[in-house]
């Protein structure tokens, strides 16, 4: 089994890769699936979701409203980039009829996500 952040490092690579390349589909590919990793990091405060109110309930102090966020495990990272590459899949099923191109960049997206994944 992998290092948790193995997943996330190659993306980071072939995300580098991408903008050398300026390959624009391929980097919004790897962002959109690392934005999927921290996404599933962030963690809900223990107050709630903060949301607008009086200025005497705002948190104070550097820091106050920080949360740590959770350890993903590598089984963790592979489900939130598998969970990405199948709805790449559906978009481009959905899209085939109507946007054979934009169905394309679904798939291409897709199938280099699979890459990344692979060991």
């Amino acid at each position: 089994m992998t290092a948790p952040h193995a997943i996330r490092d190659r993306l980071r690579s072939a995300a580098t890769r991408a903008m050398k390349d300026r390959d624009r589909p391929a980097l919004a590919a790897y962002r959109h699936a690392m934005a999927g990793i921290d996404n599933a990091e962030a963690v809900v405060p223990s107050g709630g979701i903060p949301s607008a109110g009086a200025l005497e309930h705002a948190a104070t102090g550097l820091g106050a409203a920080e949360v740590a966020r959770r350890e993903l495990s590598d089984a963790d990272v592979r489900a939130v980039v598998e969970a990405e590459i199948a709805e790449h899949r559906h978009a481009a099923s959905t899209l085939a009829a109507h946007d054979a191109d934009r169905a394309d960049g679904h798939r291409r997206a897709a199938d280099l996500l699979e890459q990344v994944l692979a060991p």
